[in-house]
């Protein structure tokens, strides 16, 4: 890393956080780690962090990984950061109260586009907890060079930058996991193997996770629709020379079977591979970053046993191609520029097959979305000033251009039953699907150093996301046809809108960060505000869905609809050091409190699906060989609830974790109890548990995991 004065660093990291080290030799001339929320060394890393950004390292991830095999669960633990519930490896992360649709979510540098109507596979599916290296997370404001088309946070996850040997030596080291936690029976391991000279560098990751149906805490009995499977392989190659590296990766993911609680349907299989390249050039001037991605996804979903007899098969059919080019320019020794140019393509097929004997579902096959194209193209240019040994700015705009179009729909068939569809498609396909969005974004960062224990971040943004191809292109109106569409868990219906006018979200935020290694304590405050005009919500059609003897079922159908929201709230979290051992060795205590309210500004209600108060607190000791810890996380009662989807209350609720491991010749082992006391609570963003529902009839919100004892076994070689 070349060496820049102490508030260079910092504002730097501001503007790069997300985008995680290309090796660890070779990064960009103004990046630096932002902090490590639960490392030992936060305190002495927070003078050189940007205020809202965190990290959570390898060490984090070894003590995480026996617990869970969801990485959105994992980045739950950070102030401000949730998420919502969906298969056992796929829920879906929210940054201050801003779902995943609209963050910028990255792994290894590159975004993943939704392959699936209920949104099955995002992003962070195709990570595992067991296998990546870091995920850094940018709550605030986030630079324009960040990425687009969105109006959130950042999140991205990294795997394990390059390894070389020294000069005409050969490097071969590598990892191996694996873990079993006794609610649901999972159990999995990861491999990684690294064989490199000194300019060039093989590695590969393989990674295996399985899981039974878990149980609720206390008498929740059984959560059906939980199980889950998946394997991920990856092979990376990189060459380094004087002034760059080039690495080239690919793989792939088989997911047989993942049981989705709150949706009608479930996964029964899907498949992926990629192929990404990239190129970073360092030299005199500044630095030069390329980046190409190919993935193609084939996605299907369907009933597993545990929820309904029966057929209905849906197929998705995903190709993407991602390019993007920066440069950074050393203008001055006060000043960097930043330029950039992306471009995007996304293509998409949904189409459901006809089921033999059904009436309803034949006998033609359902073309839900035909071959629909959404294409961004962006550039963006970004000023990064040192003003003093003190005080720094980044000042940014992009501008993203988004083109969308799809082909003709139609339903199964032409019968009476299916009239609601057959108007529909008729409709969809008279009218002009095609949409163009020009969309300008702009962002400030403003940093400044109070004191050597005290620094204070003023950001504002302004941020515009296009509707994505199901908000503006899902056509059916039936009752079966609109359930199949939603990634919400509320069990009700959604209509796409070809009317729809892109997200425009304006973001201020102010951050304090106070302590440091020699006071042995650390404060963050971060309160923020931010309006999102034309927030995509949903408004009713009128359509309530009934049973099978005409009474009501409490869902209705819905229709994506541009209103205006606004989210605001502080974040607040610090840690204090309580003994001091040698080296790594002593006792920290660490706290957290994350306070959200969201309010729909057309309806006069809350936004749907936000985490409630929600504080946590901890205690980690290490002496030599031997970790322990101790956690505790209590969430308020979730009264403020929308209407509009009928989401449910739930009940305020505390859990306490413990966990202890120990290495010994290179070979970690973990035990560790979540849970202890097998407290029975809902789940705050769950929705409703209609795997449960569709097998005993009974409705409720979808259980928390009960107590599970989890055994990690670890080494490196």
């Amino acid at each position: 890393m070349k060496s820049r004065n102490s508030i260079a660093l910092r504002a730097a990291l501001v503007a790069g956080c997300a985008l995680a080290p290309l090796a660890a030799h070779a990064q960009e001339a103004t990046r630096i780690d932002p902090i490590d929320v639960d490392s030992e060394q936060a305190s002495a890393q927070i003078a050189n962090s940007p205020i809202t950004g965190s990290r959570i390292d390898r060490k984090t991830l070894d003590r995480k990984q026996a617990t869970t095999s969801d990485t959105g669960a994992v980045l739950s633990s950070l102030p401000g950061v949730s998420a919502a519930t969906g298969g056992g490896f796929s829920s879906m992360p929210s940054i201050r109260g801003l779902s995943e649709q609209r963050l910028t979510v990255l792994v290894d540098g590159f975004a993943i586009d939704a392959a699936c109507p209920n949104d099955m596979n995002p992003p962070l599916s195709y990570t595992d907890p067991q296998s990546i290296s870091s995920i850094a997370v940018l709550t605030g404001v986030a630079p324009v060079s960040s990425g687009g088309d969105n109006i959130g946070g950042v999140i991205s996850v990294e795997s394990t930058p390059p390894q070389f040997a020294t000069s005409g030596e050969t490097l071969i080291t590598g990892n191996a996991s694996t873990y079993y936690r006794s609610n649901g029976d999972g159990f999995g391991g990861a491999v990684k193997l690294t064989v490199a000279g000194s300019n060039l560098s093989a590695t590969y990751t393989g990674s295996y996770s399985q899981s039974d149906q878990y149980d609720g805490g206390d008498n929740d009995g059984i959560v059906r629709s939980t199980e889950y499977a998946k394997t991920d392989h990856a092979l990376a190659l990189a060459w380094q020379h004087a002034t760059g590296l080039l690495q080239v990766k690919g793989g792939i993911q088989y997911a047989p079977y993942e049981g989705f609680p709150n949706q009608y349907m479930d996964m029964v299989d899907n498949k992926s591979w990629f192929l990404n390249a990239s190129y970073a050039g360092y030299y005199d001037w500044g630095d030069i970053d390329l980046k190409a991605a190919y993935r193609d996804t084939d996605h299907e979903m369907n009933f597993l046993e545990d929820k309904l007899p029966g057929s209905m098969p849906m197929n998705t059919e995903v190709h993407s191609f991602d390019a993007s080019a920066k440069v950074t320019v050393l203008a001055s020794p006060h000043d960097t520029v930043r330029l950039g140019a992306e471009y995007h393509h996304q293509w998409l097929d949904d189409y459901w097959p006809p089921v033999a004997g059904n009436m309803m579902m034949g006998p033609n096959t359902f073309v839900n979305v035909n071959g629909a194209t959404r294409d961004r193209i962006a550039g963006y240019g970004e000023w990064e000033r040192h003003w003093s040994d003190r005080l720094s700015s980044i000042v940014g705009v992009r501008f993203d251009s988004v083109t969308m179009d799809t082909g003709d729909v139609q339903p199964y068939g032409t019968g009476m039953m299916q009239m609601a569809d057959v108007q529909a498609a008729a409709a969809f396909n008279a009218a002009d699907r095609h949409r163009s969005d020009g969309n300008w974004s702009g962002s400030a960062l403003l940093v400044y150093d109070l004191s050597g224990n005290a620094a204070l971040e003023l950001g504002y943004a302004h941020k515009v996301r296009s509707p994505n191809i199901y908000e503006r292109y899902s056509w059916g109106r039936g009752s079966m046809a609109s359930r199949m569409i939603g990634w919400y868990g509320d069990g009700n219906g959604y209509v796409g809108n070809l009317d729809l006018k892109p997200e425009r979200a304006d973001t201020f935020s102010v951050a304090l960060a106070l302590g440091g290694e020699a006071q042995g304590w650390n404060l963050r405050i971060a309160p923020y505000y931010t309006r999102v005009n034309d927030y995509i919500d949903a408004a009713p059609t009128g359509v309530v869905f009934t049973d099978m003897m005409g009474q009501p079922t409490g869902f209705v159908q819905l229709q994506f609809a541009n209103q205006d929201a606004e989210f605001y709230g502080v974040d607040l979290s610090g840690a204090v050091q309580i003994a001091k051992g040698s080296g790594n060795d002593g006792t920290q205590l660490t706290a957290s409190v994350s306070w959200l309210e969201a309010n729909n500004l057309s309806d006069g209600g809350p936004v749907y699906r936000q985490m409630p108060l929600d504080v946590k607190a901890g205690v980690a000791h290490r002496s030599g060989a031997l970790e322990l810890s101790a956690d505790v996380e209590w969430v308020a009662e979730k009264s403020r609830v929308d209407a509009t989807r009928g989401e449910p209350v739930t009940d305020a609720y505390a859990l306490a974790n413990i966990g202890a491991a120990y290495t010994v010749s290179g070979v970690r082992v973990s035990f560790d109890v979540t849970n202890l006391f097998d407290k029975g609570y809902a789940l705050p963003l769950g929705g409703m548990s209609l795997g449960d529902y569709k097998a005993t009839g009974v409705l409720r919100t979808v259980p928390g995991r009960g107590r599970s004892f989890n055994v990690g076994l670890s080494t490196k070689f």
